[in-house]
């Protein structure tokens, strides 16, 4: 199992930005995903519906407020 790593805000924003991550919502509720909704984040039933298409080497960076 990967290592799981705590970043800040900002540097999320960047990873997410130069397509180095996918930003998730950890929400699962879409109501909260839309109230606490960060630019380029997904949601996490568009997570879970896009889950056999995501590269596996790919960054992952989950959030909640």
């Amino acid at each position: 199992m990967p290592d799981v790593t705590l970043v800040s805000a900002a540097e999320a924003h960047e990873r997410q930005k130069h397509g180095q991550a996918l930003l998730v919502c950890a929400y699962d509720s879409d109501e909260k995903f839309n109230t606490y909704r960060l630019e380029g984040a997904i949601s996490l039933s568009e997570f879970a519906s896009r889950l056999d298409a995501i590269d596996r080497d790919r960054e992952l960076i989950f959030y909640c407020n």
